[in-house]
């Protein structure tokens, strides 16, 4: 429950944050949870008489995370788990770094977690990954299917990243994808070879022209010609048709594949660069998965 904040200043940053993460095209649900997590972490130091950002220390935000292992779930009985509490850590972080970029009084955040730092609800194996591809059928969506399934398992590509990509994003002649609307708005470039290359090449070629409607310049159609809104349908269908017992989504298939390179061999500094992470930290979390296939 979110409890309006009594403190201007807060109230005006938590404000200023909201907008920092709509600007940066974070994820809708980051857009959305992220502001209420640091709602609580403000009217924390609220009840602390903390009412400055110059005054917040490491010590405001190690007893907060303390207070927050204390606190019973809301949403489930027991405690919060692990995760939920590291994910108040990250609004934490993700709050210094707002007010540092828009040049604002900052606070440096130094703590780290002990444990796993992972929230991959599950990882498919590579025989799961070849079951979903088996699951696509010789048609036109199915041409769709196996094209979707190349950019976010084969290209590793957010949900919107794939969502938001046009046919002129795709470089076939230079093996690459254009990636303009990354995280935070951040362009890259990701290899497309192989089977990937030919799945998109072959959707190109033989199912979008009998799916696009006048002149839609998305890459990833619906049966209606326009552009593809949601994978998540799709990706269920396909999980059903392939018989697999796991939660999956389209980040799903960019952890897999993370973990897969991971497993293979790939050094972690090129995975960062391939997933578009800003931060080595983030691609860390791979590591302890593939420890463990």
């Amino acid at each position: 429950m979110k409890i309006k904040l009594t403190n201007p200043l807060y109230s005006r940053l938590q404000v200023g944050f909201s907008e920092w993460l709509r600007i940066l095209n974070f994820e809708q649900s980051s857009q959305r949870d992220m502001p209420k997590m640091l709602n609580e972490f403000l009217q924390y130091l609220i009840e602390k008489k903390c009412n400055q950002i110059s005054e917040i220390t490491e010590s405001h935000i190690q007893d907060y995370l303390n207070h927050l292992s204390e606190r019973p779930s809301r949403t489930r009985p027991g405690a919060l788990s692990q995760n939920y509490i590291r994910k108040h850590l990250q609004v934490v972080k993700k709050f210094s770094r707002y007010l540092a970029e828009s040049n604002q009084e900052s606070f440096e955040v130094n703590i780290k977690l002990k444990g796993k730092t992972s929230n991959i609800k599950s990882i498919l194996t590579q025989k799961e990954i070849a079951k979903l591809y088996e699951a696509t059928k010789e048609d036109k969506l199915g041409f769709r299917d196996r094209a979707m399934l190349a950019l976010y398992y084969g290209c590793g590509l957010r949900k919107n990243e794939g969502l938001a990509m046009n046919v002129e994003d795709v470089l076939l002649e230079k093996e690459l994808v254009y990636v303009r609307k990354g995280k935070g708005y951040k362009e890259r470039m990701v290899p497309l070879t192989g089977r990937n290359k030919e799945d998109i090449e072959n959707y190109l070629n033989y199912s979008r022209p009998h799916l696009i409607h006048k002149k839609e310049q998305a890459l990833l159609l619906n049966i209606n010609g326009k552009r593809l809104k949601t994978v998540f349908e799709r990706i269920q269908k396909l999980k059903s048709e392939a018989k697999i017992n796991k939660p999956i989504g389209s980040h799903t298939l960019r952890h897999s594949i993370a973990t897969h390179l991971l497993a293979s061999g790939m050094k972690l500094e090129h995975i960062q660069r391939f997933l578009g992470h800003s931060s080595l930290e983030s691609t860390q979390i791979y590591t302890h998965v593939a420890n463990e296939l």
